[in-house]
């Protein structure tokens, strides 16, 4: 059998105005899609830091409704101490929400909010937040405060449950739990004021 003929140099393509066409286009493509998931991923985070923000604020603003709740409590247990065994409950509830409210707010950004105390988160906040303001008026009988508690509270559900529909998902379920236990509060304050 005869020795096999040593390779020689391989023959380089020929470069047609197709080849060079399609290379051209197929670098530019893939340029454009690096230069859009860039873009992309900036998008992303600016979405993710606008949605944090929004949900800080929403959060805050809970916590701040739950705290006039409260203020609206102790006007009432204030004006009618007679009324202690009904509202001590719920107005601690009020509290744990404005509590939760608070955490939410600082998960959403890692950061403090502005309000919130160290020493006793619940109740510094909002006596200092009482304190600047005067307080809620309430009535002189006590049915019709019950009725004026029951009012407060079937309101700020209203407008928690309006507001739930835009929030983020974490915050949207706590906003769902409290204005469930608002408007059970509104429910136990108008049977008692009957």
């Amino acid at each position: 059998m005869p020795p096999l003929p040593a390779p020689g140099p391989l023959p380089l393509p020929r470069l047609s105005r197709r080849l060079l066409l399609a290379s051209g286009t197929a670098l530019a493509g893939a340029s454009l899609l690096t230069g859009c998931s860039d873009d992309s991923d900036a998008a992303s985070r600016r979405h993710a830091k606008a949605e944090a923000t929004a949900a800080q604020k929403l959060s805050r603003g809970a916590a701040r409704d739950s705290a006039d709740l409260t203020a609206r409590y102790d006007a009432t247990l204030a004006a009618h101490p007679g009324l202690d065994a009904t509202l001590r409950p719920l107005r601690a509830q009020v509290t744990r929400h404005r509590e939760a409210f608070d955490a939410a707010g600082r998960g959403a950004t890692g950061s403090p909010s502005p309000d919130a105390s160290s020493s006793a988160p619940g109740r510094a906040a909002g006596a200092a937040a009482t304190s600047a303001s005067p307080g809620p008026t309430v009535a002189s009988d006590q049915k019709t405060a019950l009725r004026d508690l029951a009012t407060a509270e079937k309101k700020l559900a209203d407008h928690r449950a309006r507001v739930l529909v835009d929030a983020p998902g974490e915050l949207a379920r706590l906003l769902a739990s409290v204005t469930a236990a608002g408007a059970a509060h509104a429910y136990v304050l108008g049977a008692a004021a009957k």
